[in-house]
């Protein structure tokens, strides 16, 4: 068998869509799984809508979410002039055709055809077959001869075999009169030169299919495989759109979730492999395959994401947490951690990454090695440290000065403080959180002794004390 190749090809007009980000994922996966090649073309020929913004944005999200391609990005205007040449190639194999009909005359043949009741009227160009000698020198524009009888079946790994009636397909433009390619040429021949073996897309390219496969034809080039993806929903099962809310991948990393678990959720998103629900990229790239992938569209929930994004937090190493969650913080414009910061979170990462479903909730658990002294109370660890709560600190203090700075041994002097006062281990930790986190909602206790270590712990209770 040949190497499989597969492509993402995004227009550069715009954001990278969740949509496309799933549709490149699949290209990734089945390309990695296969031993083969993924490649990136940007399908820029529309210039008045083409930014090198939204280029950068796409290659920005692609690199963000861990898809990594094969050799150069392809610009497909810059080969026009190839797409120009397949073009007369054609000319000369009697497959498509010059047609010098205006704008005005193709008008009044539709509305010929709809006062006879055709719907839908296929124009029927009268320089189908005419004697190169009556060709005008005037401007024209080079047609695809179309079958005009039988049924073109499009066989598709994912929807199936689709039949489509030729006498529906009309004699598409494949170069426009100024010289310039149209879409469903220019996709053809990128394909085609790039060696791309497996087209798979969102099923809105579906009816695209059957045309694109006239070029193919009437090259005499072999047809990709090709894979139709259904199209992401919303919860409501409505297509998706803003109002369902984020839909540009950039958004997600903003919003805290791990490339990992975006890559896991995606994946999940209209491809499944039994009931595995949490896997790793190893995992998926041996286990992804197009008859997996179901026919009906997928919908965006939410509550599985975060449960993903938990789950990967937890078994992701510390180093390789902590260069996301810097990465998360620059997208979501926060501002950059000191040294020293940065230090006290890699130490605290083992204690605050359990059941963090986002790294806003992992970064919210490590405020308290992320905040300096003097430490700042909110209105709940002012409660906590009444009077007779800083004198049982000011006791335990200097207990805590000579222990050894172990988790059993600390317990035990902690232990022995609420003992001497007749109170239970829980009346003092709500003191000690706030003394410790200016917060009644910490982690333990103890991790956060031992996080901060001896020096800062004593400091921070000894200010509470005060």
């Amino acid at each position: 068998m040949s190497e499989i190749v597969t492509r993402f090809a995004p227009s550069p007009t715009g954001y990278l869509h969740i949509g496309g980000a799933r549709t490149a994922l699949f290209n990734w996966l089945y390309a990695r799984g296969h031993g083969g090649r993924f490649l990136l073309r940007i399908e820029d020929t529309d210039r008045e809508r083409s930014t090198p913004e939204a280029t950068a944005a796409i290659l920005k999200g692609l690199t963000w979410l861990g898809l990594d391609w094969d050799g150069d990005v392809i610009s497909q205007f810059a080969r026009k002039d190839r797409h120009g040449e397949v073009a007369h190639e054609m000319l000369a194999r009697g497959t498509a055709y010059k047609c010098f009909s205006t704008q005005e005359e193709i008008a009044a043949f539709r509305e010929a055809e709809k006062a006879k009741g055709v719907s839908y009227p296929v124009f029927l160009s009268p320089w189908r077959d005419a004697d190169p000698a009556t060709w005008p020198d005037a401007p024209y524009v080079i047609r695809m001869k179309a079958p005009r009888a039988g049924e073109t079946v499009i066989d598709d790994k994912v929807q199936g075999a689709v039949t489509i009636r030729n006498e529906t397909l009309d004699d598409m433009i494949v170069l426009r009169s100024d010289g310039t390619p149209t879409y469903m040429l220019a996709v053809v021949v990128d394909d085609h030169d790039m060696g791309v073996t497996h087209v798979i897309r969102g099923d809105d390219h579906l009816n695209n299919a059957a045309r694109q496969q006239m070029v193919y034809d009437a090259m005499g080039w072999d047809v990709p495989v090709w894979a139709h993806i259904p199209l992401i929903h919303g919860p409501d099962g409505k297509k998706l759109s803003k109002r369902h809310g984020a839909v540009g991948l950039e958004e997600y990393q903003a919003m805290g979730y791990p490339a990992s678990a975006m890559r896991n959720y995606l994946a999940r998103l209209g491809w499944a492999h039994g009931d595995d629900e949490f896997f790793t990229d190893a995992q998926a790239q041996a286990w992804f395959d197009l008859p997996g992938i179901g026919r009906s569209p997928a919908r965006l929930d939410f509550k599985k994401l975060e449960n993903l994004s938990g789950q990967h937090i937890a078994a992701m190493a510390d180093a390789d947490l902590m260069p996301e969650i810097l990465a998360y913080r620059a997208a979501a414009d926060l501002p950059d951690l000191s040294q020293a910061q940065k230090d006290g979170l890699l130490r605290a990462l083992p204690t605050v990454k359990e059941r963090a479903k986002t790294f806003p909730e992992l970064l919210e658990k490590a405020h308290f090695i992320l905040t300096e002294r003097p430490i700042a109370l909110d209105p709940k660890a002012e409660q906590a440290l009444d009077p007779v709560s800083r004198r049982i600190l000011s006791e335990l203090t200097p207990q805590l000065q000579n222990a050894s700075w172990e988790r059993d041994k600390l317990e035990a002097v902690i232990a022995d403080t609420a003992g001497t006062h007749g109170i239970g281990l829980g009346k003092i930790a709500g003191p000690l959180r706030a003394a410790l986190a200016g917060r009644t909602v910490t982690p333990s206790v103890f991790d956060m002794m031992l996080v901060l270590g001896r020096e800062e712990t004593l400091a921070r209770l000894t200010d509470a004390a005060d």
